[in-house]
């Protein structure tokens, strides 16, 4: 509960900052007020067994984790002796404590029932922050004035807490409210603003809770928040703790339209010595002479039972606790009914950008020292390996990274500005591996299956050259020369005439063709296969080697085998055509066996 009504007086004074606003910050959490908060949340949507709290507790640690905001749950201890009638009261066990009960000093504080429906619930917190890597501080008394404490010491940047009364326990920084998601926000209190809008302190709070009521003090009835301001104002910061402490409530008098507007409330009947005033206390009559009242509020608030900000206790939560995914898994199986991979699905991804934003306030700070070290040179590895590709999430620009050695996630997506701040050589990297990609490739195209066969090709068209030659010298004269193949049973022979004008000779490569021709059957082959001669064509012509037989041979009759070029000086013999049909098939047959 806190201090009635001091949420509205500070209402002006209240600031809605982003979620990024805790980035690289500790905080304190008082835990009974999130769990509260969470459990009243599963109160209104589901059953109490389905542990909706729970889960909406670890949304929120994991949303911190990936700002590397270092938590520091703490719970509360025994209830203090001064607040045993709220509490009683609050649990509706029955009539309230008396007033000789709460005021006595002989009272000692009360321990929790630790087997209450509550305090399982937070015991279930503690272990989820523990396999989280977050440490619990189980506070003497008040959790709020632990947390309070430790930040009033420096040792945390801020708490978390919807009790107001923390800022009378001396905390300087409050976040009373966090929301997740697209927007996410926290509501913060500074007591800085609430000293320059306001003009309130401590002590005026602490009085504040006197006229108003919090869990220590039942206030005075009658006396609303506008005017008890007005008193507290009046009085001043500093002196008006004394001035309550020595006159009580009659210095309310003396203020400004105190008389008029607080005559009904405040009656004192001032004897001529003035050492008996009788106040109309919450509708119970006090004579503040004796009565120690206000002391035991004042010092309630001033002095709380809290571990020393020196104690080896608070040293051992200050420090970094790790990260146990092995236990996490395990509680999120019997809690959640969640198996290994939706775990560490919902986790690494947190983990290891918090773990990015170690590294980059790690470079940071040797910068501003004055070393600037090279990232291979860093004492400690970068947790990027490489940048995969920009990505936008929810209008943020981001990339895609992969990480070195986390725990079995290869990748995720982070902030941009993020990956800037930690490893900016990783951006450099991948925008040279961008530019290289985009260059026009200026390798040579791979060639294909049937340019691996150049030598042939070029076969084709010598000879397909070679034979229009032949055709078209054969029409205008005897002057080119031709190659002739002549068939036997024995042997092959490739005649190679000498031209008068191209002098083009029928190349090697063919020869070697028809040499695996021969192989394969396709002419006769042996020792005397094939064998070139050139022929003059003004020449008689010779006899033909070999051992072929004409009909004319059958027949006893000497004769000598040739071939008429031509019969006349204007179209080509039938016996040349014939030569040149042979010498297609001849290529044909090149072709195929190819």
């Amino acid at each position: 509960m806190g201090v009635k009504n001091l949420w509205d007086i500070l209402e002006s004074c209240k600031k809605t900052l982003p979620l990024h606003h805790l980035q690289n910050k500790r905080v304190c959490i008082d835990l009974s007020c999130w769990m509260v908060q969470l459990q009243n949340v599963n109160k209104s949507h589901c059953p109490l067994k389905d542990k909706i709290y729970l889960r909406g507790l670890f949304h929120r640690l994991r949303a911190l984790i990936a700002l590397n905001c270092s938590l520091i749950f703490v719970s509360d201890g025994s209830i203090p002796a001064i607040k045993l009638s709220t509490y009683r009261r609050r649990l509706k066990s029955g009539t309230e404590a008396t007033q000789d009960e709460t005021n006595s000093h002989e009272v000692s504080s009360l321990r929790r029932n630790m087997g209450s429906v509550f305090s399982c619930m937070i015991k279930e917190a503690n272990l989820l922050g523990v396999a989280l890597g977050i440490p619990c501080l189980d506070g003497v008394e008040e959790a709020e004035a632990q947390c309070a404490l430790l930040n009033s010491e420096s040792l945390c940047d801020g708490c978390f807490s919807s009790d107001s009364d923390i800022f009378l326990f001396g905390a300087r920084t409050v976040y009373r409210d966090i929301c997740l998601g697209e927007g996410g926000y926290v509501v913060c209190y500074e007591m800085a603003d609430i000293e320059r809008k306001l003009g309130f302190g401590r002590n005026s709070l602490i009085t504040l809770a006197i006229f108003l009521g919090s869990d220590y003090s039942p206030g005075v009835r009658g006396l609303g928040p506008e005017s008890a301001c007005q008193i507290v104002k009046s009085a001043g910061d500093n002196t008006v703790l004394q001035r309550l402490a020595s006159e009580g409530l009659s210095f309310a008098k003396n203020s400004k339209g105190s008389r008029k507007q607080q005559g009904h409330i405040i009656r004192c009947s001032n004897k001529e010595n003035g050492s008996d005033r009788d106040i109309n206390f919450n509708g119970m009559k006090h004579n503040l002479q004796g009565d120690d009242q206000f002391l035991q509020v004042i010092d309630a608030y001033l002095k709380p039972k809290c571990h020393s900000a020196d104690s080896e206790v608070v040293h051992r939560v200050l420090a970094l606790h790790p990260f146990q995914r092995t236990n996490l898994q395990q509680m999120c199986a019997q809690v959640f009914d969640w198996p290994p991979e939706k775990t560490d699905e919902y986790i690494l991804p947190k983990i290891a950008e918090r773990d990015l934003r170690r590294f980059a306030n790690l470079r940071s700070t040797s910068s501003k020292l004055g070393v600037r070290l090279p990232l291979e040179k860093m004492p400690v590895r970068c947790p990027v390996s490489r940048i995969i590709k920009p990505r936008k999430v929810q209008g943020q620009e981001c990339f895609e990274v992969s990480w070195e050695e986390m725990d079995g996630l290869n990748t995720s997506i982070v902030p941009a500005d993020l990956v800037e701040s930690a490893c900016p050589e990783k951006i450099l990297e991948f925008e040279e591996r961008r530019a290289e990609a985009k260059k026009p490739n200026h390798r040579k195209p791979k060639p294909k299956k049937s340019e691996n066969r150049a030598p042939l090709k070029e076969i084709d068209v010598k000879l397909q050259n070679l034979l229009l030659d032949i055709e078209l010298e054969s029409n205008a004269s005897q002057k080119a020369s031709l190659s002739m193949v002549a068939k036997s049973t024995n042997r092959t022979a490739v005649i190679k005439v000498d031209q008068t004008n191209h002098n083009q000779l029928l190349p090697t490569e063919l020869e070697d063709k028809i040499e695996k021709n021969n192989a394969s059957g396709c002419f006769p082959s042996g020792p005397r296969a094939a064998t070139t001669e050139v022929i003059s064509l003004l020449s008689p012509s010779p006899a033909v080697p070999g051992r072929m037989v004409s009909k004319f041979q059958q027949a006893g009759v000497d004769c000598i085998e040739m071939i008429d070029l031509c019969e006349s000086e204007t179209e080509p013999s039938p016996e040349h055509a014939k030569k040149a049909r042979e010498l297609r098939l001849f290529l044909a047959s090149i072709r195929e066996d190819r």
